[in-house]
């Protein structure tokens, strides 16, 4: 692979991504999976949980959808609390993987195979809307997609979501001390980009948008923001995730989480 910075369009990203994940899926779920739990909620590499930070509200009796659900852990742990939680993912390796723990563990999350920018939902269909660092930062048309989450959103809904901490684009991508030194721009949005050497192709895309991006994306859509949470790295916590590490969460957040009501 080759690593490039160019602009990718919507359509790219979307054939890169679904195939890299479907890829990636069965190394992420062994790798990670007792980590996250077969019925979990983690909202990022420092391992805060929603039991813990409480960013989606009360779910008991609520009509749940997460958006890049994977192997549906934290769709199940909704559906444990009494929610009616539904997941979306693009990668149809990973919703087999949520199949596979729904026969384990016996607790079934309906899922569906799709994206973003196009939520194959009525208007109006669901109390809750979120996203645990999944597909937001996989999607080139970023506007379409907080737009079709206020679309299936109740009004008063709530929309909560986590990424990579913004500031983290400044930084490689190296769990280590080198990982510290910040070697691009924050205002540089030119999206990450992986070529395949042999074929030429796009295998996978990583869109940067800035704190301030975010908060005119949420506030345009008609979002009120209630909540940022930037979780602090446990000193117990030893946990490498790619560039994730106790010597750079120590110094510098890697995780932001927004929290923000319709209407």
């Amino acid at each position: 692979m080759r690593v490039e910075r160019r602009p990718v369009d919507e359509v790219e990203s979307r054939s890169a991504n679904g195939p890299d994940w479907d890829r990636y899926a069965d190394e992420y779920q062994a790798t990670h999976g007792s980590f996250l739990g077969d019925a979990g909620f983690v909202w990022g590499p420092e391992g805060l949980t929603e039991e813990e930070a409480g960013v989606l509200g009360e779910v008991a009796d609520r009509d749940v959808l997460e958006v890049g659900s994977g192997a549906g852990q934290c769709c199940r742990w909704v559906r444990s609390r009494g929610g009616r939680a539904v997941g979306l993912d693009l990668s149809h390796r990973q919703l087999q993987h949520s199949r596979r723990i729904d026969d384990h563990t016996g607790l079934t999350v309906p899922v569906v195979l799709g994206t973003a920018t196009h939520l194959p939902f009525a208007d109006g269909s669901f109390d809750v809307v979120f996203s645990s660092f999944g597909a937001l930062q996989f999607v080139s048309d970023i506007d379409r997609a907080v737009a079709e989450s206020a679309r299936v959103l109740r009004p008063g809904g709530r929309y909560a979501f986590s990424i990579t901490h913004p500031t983290r684009w400044m930084f490689p991508d190296d769990p280590g001390e080198q990982g510290l030194t910040a070697s691009q721009p924050y205002w540089d949005r030119t999206p990450y980009v992986e070529v395949d050497d042999e074929t030429g192709e796009v295998a996978y895309v990583e869109h940067h948008r800035t704190l301030g991006d975010w908060v005119s994306l949420l506030a345009g859509a008609g979002f009120r923001i209630t909540r940022l949470v930037e979780p602090e790295w446990p000193e117990e916590h030893d946990r490498v995730w790619g560039g994730w590490s106790r010597t750079r969460g120590l110094l510098t957040p890697g995780t932001a989480i927004f929290a923000a009501d319709l209407g």
